[in-house]
């Protein structure tokens, strides 16, 4: 999959309705899991260590925001399935949000996530 055009993918429907782009820089992958209101939340880089066979995730989030376990997420998976380097950068906002939203925008990214992977 090295993709020189951007995938886009979109999951959920209203309020938690959920994006994933995703673009090759040379051997490596930029992937952004966003909604309507998308930002920097947080940024994951994860990179394959083919000896060991894992990856190795790190996660930078910006004061106040909780999208570090979306990006490391999206960042740990994909980077373990395609053994390249990935960053993962997460920047979703919803004013007023209740846990239920939470869970399904969660929801939503791992589905993204796993749809990307599952393309030919």
């Amino acid at each position: 999959m090295t993709d020189m055009k951007p995938v886009v993918l979109h999951e959920g429907v209203g309020r938690t309705k959920v994006s994933l782009s995703a673009q090759s820089m040379g051997n490596d992958l930029i992937v952004r899991l966003f909604n309507s209101q998308g930002h920097i939340g947080a940024v994951a880089l994860s990179e394959y260590h083919p000896g060991e066979k894992r990856a190795s995730t790190s996660v930078l989030t910006r004061f106040g925001h909780r999208d570090d376990s979306i990006a490391y997420m999206a960042a740990y998976r994909i980077c373990r399935h395609l053994k390249k380097p990935v960053c993962a950068i997460a920047g979703i906002h919803l004013d007023d949000i209740t846990k239920e939203e939470i869970e399904q925008i969660v929801k939503n990214c791992r589905i993204l996530v796993e749809r990307y992977l599952d393309r030919p």
